[in-house]
């Protein structure tokens, strides 16, 4: 009788996994009919050309940022509202200039040293 029940329990587990894998194909074959009968995105026309940013290949705007002061408070017991900060944390610099690193001064990861040992 143990050997019977064994059976039936494997023989339904088989069953239950044939059932649950057609129903994943007619799921799929309906999703694919379905797909068909829709109509294809429509396409107006090309997007708009990138503007030149003058930036590098991933058209990126390199510029040179400086910090940008916190205004200080008339009293000290006045507190600042946000309207009153600047929006972001840095402003344009006037000196445009790539900076170059001097011979003899820092170097990879701060060593300041040639590298040679």
């Amino acid at each position: 009788m143990a050997v019977s029940d064994a059976a039936w329990g494997v023989t339904g587990a088989l069953v239950a996994g044939l059932v649950v894998a057609g129903f994943l194909v007619w799921a799929i074959r309906l999703g694919i009919k379905v797909r068909r009968r829709e109509q294809d995105p429509s396409r107006t026309s090309p997007q708009p050309p990138r503007p030149d940013r003058g930036g590098g290949p991933d058209m990126s705007a390199h510029e040179r940022r400086e910090p940008d002061e916190v205004p200080r408070a008339a009293d000290e017991s006045e507190r600042l509202t946000p309207h009153q900060l600047h929006p972001g944390g840095s402003r344009r610099s006037e000196d445009q200039s790539r900076p170059r690193w001097e011979s003899g001064s820092g170097g990879s990861f701060g060593s300041g040293g040639s590298g040679a040992s």
